[in-house]
């Protein structure tokens, strides 16, 4: 079997690791595979790449057809192969970073290619200029035509996502079972058993493994910082790299610096800690993040012997805890009192939130939209502190630092202790074995491979684009970190 991957670029990011797991796999299994990016990698791969420059961002890619992408395409990676492909993996195709690949894809879709579509984010969920560059500039603002180029169906078009969240969402749009598959990421950080661990005496470190973006949630860490015990240490691997994020950031750091948190920041560095070093150093691996594609941060720190808690996030811990995963340190909300921020101001808030969140998209609010979004932000007089905005988030800061009094007002007012989640760790370790290991995911890759190859070529249709914009549109998952 032959098998094409294709994505933007070989850079460093979770999707990139995703390819490099993927090809591992492969290999151990004999299945010959090779990646098209649009650009060179940025670090040593151990597998089989060519360059098609069509194939990068939109801003950077060279202006061609999508006949000329689809003859490149072809070519290079039929001489990498030594021979056509049985079946293209392309991954996250739909994100809107580039309006030239759906236009390829469909092409070959139309062609009789056997395609895997591997999707790991949503234009629909909170990239809203994505979206509308695609709506605009490829459908002339018709929803059918962009869904039909983003979202071809056909017995040998497939589809992959990583969560029960985005498995429902395509089904309920019209996705055949035969044609989707839950295909979670495997946990590989390579060499897993090691001696790093912090001099004896140390104060507890609290670790959030994470590059601190703005759905990471980073004003709540620190929130969980203010409520420690004075003699425990916080601390974060990683800033952002992204321009536009890096003025909040720096806003946190200042707050943190000012009101006295035991917070160090980008503690990973070439001059400093390895990842893996420092994550097995941690006595707990801390997640506070709102929204994740698949999370993996509930799942590597127990490989290497630290336990995890945090917030939940029901919409990819489902899937780990259906598979046996203990998570019994993460809180489902951390409510703080409403009248720290008065209701009026909540209320505009969520009024304002949704209005642009869905204008956005090109939608208004839908009577009853409202009560949906209070309902699920406020319970018995409080409000979850992950769905307020940086203003908001500093505030109840302020008042939990400088009035320590209220700080029994916040629910839970402390995460789990470590040696209360420490029993979980060797049951966790081997889920985790059995259900994520890198052996696993191969066999898997394997057997959708060859449901995929040998499907009929049928003609292709579309799936109801609307409807998955609805799923992720639903007031229920409005939080004021994901709208700008």
């Amino acid at each position: 079997m032959r098998v094409a991957l294709v994505h933007y670029h070989l850079q460093s990011g979770g999707v990139t690791r995703i390819i490099c797991h993927v090809q591992k796999a492969l290999r151990q299994r004999g299945i010959s595979s090779m990646v098209l990016s649009g650009k060179p990698p940025a670090f040593q791969v151990h597998g089989t790449y060519r360059v098609v420059p069509g194939l990068q961002y939109e801003n950077d890619r060279p202006r061609l057809s999508a006949g000329d992408l689809v003859a490149r395409m072809r070519r290079e990676a039929t001489e990498a192969l030594g021979g056509p492909p049985d079946l293209w993996h392309v991954h996250n195709h739909s994100l809107g970073k580039s309006l030239l690949l759906p236009l390829a894809l469909r092409q070959l879709a139309e062609e009789g290619e056997h395609l895997l579509f591997h999707i790991h984010d949503f234009a629909e969920d909170g990239r809203p200029a994505n979206y509308r560059a695609m709506l605009k500039k490829m459908a002339a603002g018709q929803s059918k035509v962009l869904a039909a180029l983003l979202y071809p169906q056909g017995e040998h078009l497939h589809y992959a996502v990583l969560n029960n969240r985005d498995y429902h969402y395509l089904q309920e749009a019209g996705l055949p079972p035969e044609q989707l598959h839950l295909l979670t990421n495997p946990v590989d950080l390579g060499l897993t058993e090691g001696e790093e661990s912090l001099p004896a005496g140390n104060p507890p470190l609290w670790l959030y493994p994470t590059r601190a973006i703005r759905r990471k949630n980073l004003g709540e860490f620190l929130l969980w910082s203010a409520l420690a015990p004075r003699d425990n240490w916080f601390a974060t691997t990683s800033g952002p790299e992204n321009p536009l994020e890096k003025p909040r950031y720096q806003r946190w750091r200042q707050l943190a610096a000012e009101l006295g948190l035991p917070v160090q920041f980008e503690l990973v560095g070439p001059n400093s800690y390895g990842f893996v070093d420092l994550l097995r150093m941690a006595d707990v691996a801390v997640t506070t993040s709102v929204a994740e594609g698949f999370g993996m941060a509930f799942l590597e720190p127990w490989t290497l012997g630290t336990p995890v808690c945090g917030r939940n996030l029901h919409e990819v811990t489902d899937q780990f805890i259906d598979d046996g995963l203990q998570l019994a340190g993460c809180y489902e909300r951390l409510d703080v009192p409403l009248e720290w921020l008065g209701e009026a101001r909540l209320l505009r808030a969520a009024e304002s939130a949704l209005e642009r969140n869905l204008a956005a998209y090109g939608r208004t609010p839908r009577p009853g939209d409202q009560e949906r979004v209070l309902g699920s932000w406020l319970r018995d007089g409080r409000v979850d502190f992950g769905r307020l905005d940086e203003v908001m988030q500093e505030q109840v800061l302020f008042k939990v630092v400088r009035r320590q009094a209220q700080a029994a007002l916040v629910n839970p007012a402390k995460l789990a202790e470590p040696g209360h989640l420490s029993g979980a760790l060797a049951e966790n370790r081997r889920i985790l074995h059995e259900h994520y290991s890198l052996d696993r995911y191969g066999r898997q890759l394997e057997t959708l491979y060859r449901q995929v190859a040998g499907a009929a070529v049928t003609g292709c249709g579309r799936l109801n684009g609307e409807a998955l914009l609805d799923r992720f549109l639903a007031p229920e998952r409005l939080t004021l970190l994901r709208v700008d």
